[in-house]
């Protein structure tokens, strides 16, 4: 078989309603006969198996090896003694040829089938998934070990001013607060602390008052300063570097420079080293009424076509679901209104990608998971529901690095305090992507504690963006925008819901039905629209 035969193993096994372990269909790649293989491990599956698991293969060639001339079994159960065949002549019967593609029948939402026209016969993925490079860092799912105690927060601001702190000290003399209390009027100073106060002064100036370990000192901005517009970005808690003179009295210093961790100017993005594709999606919403389920048709349908065949990785930011209970009467826009019973429907709908392509998923705000951020990934029962090509499921955020570009993954929640607090040219909802480009500079996902954004106290910030990213990726505001930060590539996805009733009482008018495909080895970006 050829060297896409593990992806076209994973076709054939979902156009037959089949899912499949990993080390099933390298097992079934590793035969002499893959496609005769693969016809008699189905044969032998119970009834109800919906999973080809590595056992079964493995009880199937310990039983009775498959070798060329064995006998296959065609769909409809009919035995024929033909040799070796290509995957592709050996399910003819599953499907009816229009032309040169391939048409399947695959569920809708409600169970029903829905014909659709896939890939053309013998154009697969580009390459073999077993040569694909996927990694994952700061999941923390089954690492969450807060206890909402004030132990807890202090442990977690610690070392969100220590990790973030490094990144500024060498850019300034700092010096502890207590420190700086004791030295006389008219040094000059620095300090790196985090926000923990910022108003204004009656004559218009600015008060900004740090804090570290030690304690806590106030910091002057004069309004007629070129800096002074940067007062406008902060956001309480997020740690940042200041330098200035003391006054006289040595109580208050006169801020002359102010740093943020930020990403570095000269950052230079890592590419892959061939064609390869990423499409970057979220907020899909099954369950609502408003779930825009032809959309997602075509999007799933255009994933078969020649055109998305370097299309090799979905990842998925949040929001599979709608949700139940999330705000008031929500019960009444619900299609679906058990939540294991959306994730079922999910489940289906996922099933109509292609199953050679890797999907990586965290939940939001919506999914059936803890509110407060991070977020865990899901538990083993919802991970068992949404089984269909084996999903890599972590925790919201995440970093997934593709082909050695690194894509941070986070839902995107603290947006909506992004935005609201800072001047709409610095971050918008029309311009989500903008609003990305200050958690870029500040190099923090959810800097403001106690606001909309809920956070669990850890013993580590794990919101830190400890390395910078090659990717961005956020969703939740259902929003579609995207544009570089030094480089760095940011993109917020949009949506899969059509506005509701909430949106239309904020004039909010999502984009809806879009996919961003992002060039690997470019991070170019191509907006695909199926609304």
């Amino acid at each position: 078989m050829p060297l896409e035969g593990p992806a076209r193993i994973v076709g054939e096994l979902t156009s037959r309603g089949y899912n499949a372990e990993r080390e099933a269909v390298t097992r079934i790649a590793a035969t002499e006969d893959p496609a005769t293989t693969l016809e008699a491990v189905l044969e032998d599956l119970p009834d109800d198996a919906l999973v080809v698991r590595s056992e079964h293969v493995e009880s199937l060639l310990e039983r009775e090896p498959v070798s060329d001339g064995a006998r296959t079994t065609d769909p409809a159960g009919s035995s024929t003694d033909d040799g070796p065949d290509s995957i592709e002549s050996s399910t003819h019967n599953t499907s009816a040829s229009t032309g040169d593609e391939r048409s399947t029948s695959r569920p809708t939402a409600t169970g029903g089938p829905v014909e659709t026209k896939g890939v053309p016969e013998g154009s697969g993925r580009s390459a073999d998934p077993l040569e694909r490079s996927l990694e994952i860092a700061g999941d923390m799912t089954g690492e969450s070990t807060g206890t909402g105690e004030y132990g807890d927060f202090v442990s977690v601001f610690r070392d969100r001013l220590e990790r973030l702190g490094s990144k500024l000290r060498g850019r300034v003399n700092h010096r502890p607060a207590t420190a700086i209390q004791s030295m006389p009027g008219g040094s000059e100073a620095g300090m790196v602390g985090l926000v923990n106060d910022v108003r204004s002064t009656a004559s218009g100036h600015w008060l900004i008052e740090l804090e570290d370990a030690t304690g806590t000192f106030p910091w002057l901005v004069m309004k007629d300063r070129e800096y002074a517009d940067l007062v406008d970005e902060l956001l309480y808690d997020e740690v940042l570097a200041m330098e200035g003179t003391l006054a006289d009295d040595s109580g208050i210093a006169f801020v002359d420079s102010m740093y943020f961790p930020d990403v570095p100017r000269t950052h230079e993005p890592s590419t892959a080293d061939r064609h390869v594709q990423a499409a970057l999606i979220s907020d899909v919403h099954v369950g609502s009424q408003e779930f825009m389920g032809e959309a997602w048709n075509r999007f799933a349908d255009w994933l078969h076509t020649p055109e998305a065949q370097h299309v090799e990785y979905l990842l998925i930011a949040g929001d599979m679901v709608e949700g139940v209970g999330v705000y008031p009467n929500q019960d009444e826009e619900l299609d679906v209104i058990d939540i294991y019973e959306q994730y079922e429907v999910f489940n289906e709908r996922l099933k109509q990608v292609p199953g050679d392509i890797e999907i990586v998923m965290i939940p939001g705000n919506h999914d059936a998971v803890r509110l407060a951020e991070p977020q865990p990934g899901f538990d083993e029962k919802l991970r068992t529901i949404m089984s269909a090509h084996d999903p890599r499921i972590v925790s919201n955020p995440s970093t997934v690095t593709l082909e050695g570009v690194s894509v941070l993954m986070y839902h995107g929640v603290s947006l909506d305090e992004v935005i609201a607090e800072l001047p709409e040219e610095k971050a918008s909802y029309d311009d989500p992507h903008r609003a990305m480009y200050q958690l870029l500079k500040k190099r923090h996902v959810a800097p403001q504690f106690g606001g909309h954004t809920r956070l669990a106290p850890e013993e580590k910030d794990y919101l830190i963006m400890e390395e910078v990213p090659d990717i961005f990726h956020t969703g939740h505001v259902h929003k579609l925008g995207f544009g570089k930060y030094h480089n760095v590539l940011a993109i917020n996805s949009g949506c899969w819901q059509a506005q509701t009733d909430f949106q239309k009482s904020v004039n909010i008018q999502p984009d809806a039905g879009f996919a961003p495909i992002v060039d690997l080895d470019t991070l170019d970006v191509t907006v695909q629209k199926f609304s």
